[in-house]
Formats: structure tokens, sequence, C-alpha cells
């Protein structure tokens, strides 16, 4: 999952392409979306309007930890354990909007077989919840 945490932040289509199954499905629940196929996955990315998605790993979590740093200087924390890993990290936008995302991935030949993918978009936490919570970056 390492090399698909490089390949995604560096928007390299072409070595993600490699880390998916032919057949690979991916589904979006929050738009109601499911993408079949490898070449269906990369056209969504090459054809996103207005130049493409900018992708900043934040980690991926399921068992050995290792660490990395990306040429951007994002601390990456990459683990692994089976077929299944949770991959947490951020997304920025063409108008410069950054998102949180979530992809579930589960893994059969050595390769993705599935992708299960959240997006949220940042907001303010409520001031009620001040006194109770720390803020994180």
């Amino acid at each position: 999952m390492d090399r698909y945490a490089r390949a995604m932040t560096e928007v390299d289509l072409d070595a993600v392409d490699e880390l998916l199954h032919d057949d690979v499905i991916v589904e979006v629940p929050q738009s109601g979306e499911r993408i079949r196929g490898r070449a269906n996955r990369r056209a969504t990315m090459e054809n996103y309007p207005d130049g493409g998605i900018r992708r900043v790993l934040g980690r991926v979590i399921g068992g050995e930890d290792q660490w990395i740093a990306t040429p951007a200087y994002t601390v990456v924390r990459v683990s692994g354990q089976g077929d299944e890993f949770v991959i947490v990290g951020k997304i920025r936008y063409p108008n410069g909007e950054i998102w949180h995302s979530v992809e579930l991935a589960m893994l059969s030949d050595g390769k993705i077989a599935r992708l299960t993918s959240y997006f949220g978009a940042p907001f303010e936490a409520p001031e009620w919840r001040a006194p109770y919570v720390e803020r994180i970056e």
C-alpha cells in the first residue's frame, strides 16, 4: 500500500494503474456512484474539471507501521495487514479547497480489487464544545 500512497500523492496515474486490478470496483457512497474497471477509474481522474485533483496523503492504517516523507514534506504513515487497508488523506481540489478523504481498500492477488471512498469538507467546530476538546491540525 505504500506504493499506492506514493502514486496517489504524486498523482502518478500510470503507477496507480499498475496497482489496480483490471476489474477494480470503486464505490463512492456519498454520491451514489460505482466505477467499474481500471480504465473508468483513470478516466475519472484524467477528466476531472479544471485540471484535476491534487492529492496529499495523510496516513495509511492497517498493521505494521512504516513512516515515509513525501516530496511535499507530508509525513505518511504506511501500515498494512492482510488484504484490507484504511487510507486517510487530504485532497486539494482545483478550486483550492482541501477536503479530508477516507478510502477502504481490499486487495486480491496483491492488487487493489475494491475501493470505497468517502470525502468530507472541513468545517468549523461549534463553540459550545470548546471547553471539552483539543484542537488538532
